[in-house]
């Protein structure tokens, strides 16, 4: 999904989410306020894409978020605390990007738990085999993230290739396997 996209379609869930909207008129007239020029087929193609319901808000009809996609609000989060218990992960800060380096075949995983998690701070994300490219739209919002994941992770600030996991210390088996990994790969650890 384009970056432009992604952004349209979580302004189009705060808004909805924020006011009563009723029509695609009203959301275009939003959109606009917030900096997005659309057509009437990008909105509407938007408004199935993101499986939006016309529903009594405030004694009206006005588009909300079903039910189902909440609850992905949250199994986006509970899919990041279940995937990084035993995963290595070396964060490393730049500019106003997160990049993660963890094992081969987890960083899609963990991009796609990051993306479920809709957390407003987080642009978009991009997964290779092994590196998860997180944006942010300003360094305030990167820290509030690593702020966020640190203390379910309980070991300090996220920086300068700190492992991070939900429970705590990455397992020294885990530890071992991954430096064997980055290793073998050329890969040399900073600071």
């Amino acid at each position: 999904m384009e970056v432009m996209k992604q952004l349209r379609q979580r302004a189009i869930r705060d808004l909805v989410e924020q006011r009563p909207i009723r029509t695609q008129q009203e959301l275009a007239a939003a959109l606009r306020e917030r900096g997005f020029r659309t057509t009437q087929a990008t909105i509407s193609r938007d408004v199935a894409e993101l499986g939006l319901v016309k529903a009594g808000r405030s004694g009206m009809q006005a588009y909300a978020i079903p039910p189902r996609l909440r609850e992905a609000d949250t199994s986006g989060e509970d899919r990041i605390r279940t995937l990084l218990p035993d995963m290595p992960v070396e964060i490393r800060e730049a500019g106003t990007m997160l990049v993660r380096k963890t094992l081969p075949g987890s960083a899609h995983p963990l991009a796609a738990a990051l993306d479920r998690a809709r957390w407003p701070e987080v642009a978009g994300s991009i997964a290779g085999a092994d590196t998860v490219f997180v944006a942010f739209a300003d360094r305030g919002a990167r820290g509030r993230v690593t702020r966020r994941l640190t203390p379910a992770h309980g070991t300090g600030a996220a920086g300068g290739g700190q492992r991070l996991t939900a429970t705590g210390p990455v397992p020294a088996r885990t530890r071992r396997a991954g430096r064997r990994w980055f290793r073998r790969r050329g890969v040399r650890r900073r600071g």
